[in-house]
C-alpha cells in the first residue's frame, strides 16, 4: 500500500466558447507539484485512496516482459515516460517461464526449479555485469520508486502452473522467498496468478496468496486471470484478495465463444463485481491492447486501436471501476529486434510505441476522474433515457454535484435531469483524445434535455457530456 499524490485537478476557466486544457487549468488553480511519493494504498468501499486518504486512481501500463528484456537504461526510459504520460502502476511478470533470464543472461531459477531462485552473493550493485536476475529486479523498483511509480507484480505466469511444472510445495517455498527478498519494499502490488483459470490449481494460488498477504500486510493484492474471467469467480471472499480484477480480453463480439458472451462490453464485469459483498474495488486489468489482432493470434484481423482502448476505459470506470490498465501489444513484449519472431504480429519497437496515441490519452481520464468528489461517485445508467447496446451503449456516472456521460461514437444523449442537486446545471463537452473541455451552456435541472456531441456519428468519434450542479 502506497500514498501517491496524484490529484490532478482540472478548473475551466474562460468565455464560453473557449477551448480550455484540464490539466493547465488545474496548474494554475493549485501550487501541488506532482511528485508522487512512494507509501502506502489502502482501498476505501469501491476505489482506492492513500493512507493520508486521498484518492488514487490506478492507471496501469502492461510491461510485462521488462524484468527479463529490457537492460538498466531502457527501465529508465520506459519509466520515465509511463510517468510523464500520468501512470502509476507498471504490471510485470516476475518469473515468466521457468527458464526465464534476463538480458544480462542472468537466470531466475536453479534447474528450472521455482523453489530454488538462483541468487549470486556479493554481487557489485554498480556494475550490470555483476547483476543476477533478483539484482535487476531490485534495481527496477529502486528506479520505479524514484519516480513515485508501483510495480504490480506477478509472482509467477499462469503458464508453468497449469501445465504441472509446479507443485504446492515448491510454489509455497517460493513464495517465502519472495517474502524475505522483498521485505520492506513499498511499491509493489502483488497480481497473483497471471493469465489462469483460478479455478485450476486453486490450493497453488491460494498458498502463494496467502502467504504474501501475511507477510506483506499493507501491500494491496488481486488476481490476475484469463481472458474473460474475473478474480472474482474463484477468490472473492478469500482474505489475502484486497481488490477484484478482470481481463476483459482481447476478442470482438463475434469472436467471444464464452457463456457470459459479454463480448466487448468489459463493463458488465464492473457491475457484477460492483454489488458483490463484501465491497472490493474491481477493474479491468487486461483489455484489448492497442495494435493487437482482434483475436490475437490471426494477424490478418484488423488491430485494436486507440479508440478502443479509450471506450474500453469510460466504459468501465464510469461502471465503478477504481481504475484502468491499458496495454500495447509492442510493449507488453519489449519488441526490440524484428530478427526475432514477436508474438501477435508486431512489427513495432516498444521505444516507437510509447508515444502510440492511446497512451497519451489515458491520463485524460485520469484527469476527469479526479476533477470530481471521488470517493461519492457510483455509476448510474439511470441518467440516460435513450440507452443503447454495443457500440451504442452510453455509459453514466455521478457523484452528488456532476454527471458524467460517455459515448463512443457521438450520438444523440437524451439525459434524465434531477439526478444531481441544483435548479440549474452547468453542461460542457468533453474530448478523450486531448482533454479539454467545451462549455455549452447552463440548463435547468428538471426534465428530460437532449444533447448531440459535436461531428458525425461515427465510431470513436466519443466524447463525455459533463453536467455539474449550478
Amino acid at each position: 500500500m502506497k500514498n501517491i499524490n496524484i490529484i490532478n485537478f482540472f478548473a475551466t476557466v474562460g468565455l464560453v466558447s473557449l477551448m480550455i486544457s484540464c490539466s493547465r487549468a488545474k496548474k494554475e488553480k493549485s501550487n501541488e507539484v506532482e511528485q508522487p511519493t512512494i507509501s502506502q494504498l489502502e482501498t476505501d468501499g469501491h476505489y482506492f485512496k492513500t493512507k493520508k486518504g486521498k484518492p488514487f486512481f490506478w492507471l496501469a501500463d502492461t510491461g510485462w516482459l521488462t524484468f527479463n528484456k529490457l537492460n538498466r537504461d531502457e527501465i529508465k526510459t520506459y519509466f520515465q515516460d509511463r510517468k510523464d504520460k500520468g501512470f502509476n502502476i507498471i504490471q510485470i511478470m516476475t518469473v515468466h517461464s521457468l527458464g526465464v533470464a534476463n538480458v544480462y543472461k542472468d537466470s531466475a531459477l536453479v534447474n528450472q526449479d521455482l523453489s530454488k531462485p538462483l541468487i549470486t552473493e556479493g554481487n557489485d550493485f554498480n556494475k550490470p555485469e555483476e547483476y543476477d536476475f533478483w539484482d535487476h529486479i531490485d534495481y527496477a523498483l529502486d528506479v520505479a520508486e524514484e519516480k513515485g511509480l508501483y510495480l504490480g507484480m506477478v509472482p509467477v505466469w499462469g503458464s508453468p502452473i497449469a501445465g504441472g511444472e509446479v507443485n504446492l510445495e515448491q510454489a509455497q517455498a517460493y513464495a517465502n522467498f519472495l517474502s524475505d527478498r522483498f521485505k520492506g519494499r513499498k511499491n509493489i502490488i502483488w497480481l497473483n496468478g497471471g493469465d489462469t483459470y483460478g479455478s485450476k490449481n486453486t490450493e497453488i494460488w491460494n498458498a502463494i496468496g496467502e502467504t504474501l498477504h501475511k507477510n506483506f500486510p499493507d501491500l494491496l493484492e488481486t488476481f490476475h486471470p484469463r481472458g474473460r474471467t474475473d478474480s472474482s469467480d474463484d477468490f472473492h471472499n478469500e482474505s489475502w484478495l484486497d481488490f477484484n480484477m478482470f481481463q476483459s480480453g482481447h476478442r470482438r463480439y463475434d469472436q467471444d465463444d464464452t457463456e457470459r458472451n459479454y463480448g466487448e462490453d468489459n463493463y458488465k464485469f464492473v457491475q457484477v463485481d460492483f454489488n458483490l459483498k463484501p465491497v472490493k474495488p474491481t477493474l479491468d486489468g487486461e483489455p484489448s491492447y492497442e495494435g493487437i489482432p482482434q483475436g490475437l493470434h490471426d494477424t490478418l484481423q484488423p488491430v485494436w486501436k486507440a479508440k478502443d482502448l479509450r471506450r474500453y476505459a469510460y466504459w468501465s470506470v464510469f461502471a465503478g471501476a477504481a481504475g484502468f490498465t491499458y496495454g500495447n501489444n509492442h510493449i507488453m513484449q519489449m519488441h526490440a529486434n524484428h530478427k526475432i519472431p514477436e508474438a501477435y504480429g508486431s512489427k513495432t519497437y516498444w521505444v516507437d510505441a510509447l508515444n502510440d496515441p492511446g497512451a497519451g490519452q489515458m491520463k485524460y481520464l485520469k484527469e476527469l476522474i479526479l476533477s470530481h468528489s471521488y470517493f461519492d461517485r457510483v455509476p448510474d445508467t439511470s441518467l440516460v433515457a435513450n440507452q443503447g447496446e454495443k457500440y451504442d451503449y452510453l455509459a453514466a456516472t455521478r457523484g452528488e454535484d456532476f454527471a458524467l456521460i460517455y459515448t463512443y461514437n457521438g450520438r444523440e444523449m437524451q439525459i434524465n435531469m434531477q439526478k444531481i442537486k441544483g435548479e440549474k446545471v452547468k453542461a460542457n463537452w468533453y474530448n478523450p483524445k486531448n482533454g479539454k473541455l467545451t462549455v455549452i451552456e447552463e440548463f435547468s435541472n428538471k426534465g428530460v434535455h437532449t444533447f448531440n456531441p459535436p461531428g458525425e456519428q461515427a465510431e470513436g468519434n466519443d466524447w463525455v457530456l459533463v453536467l455539474t450542479s449550478k
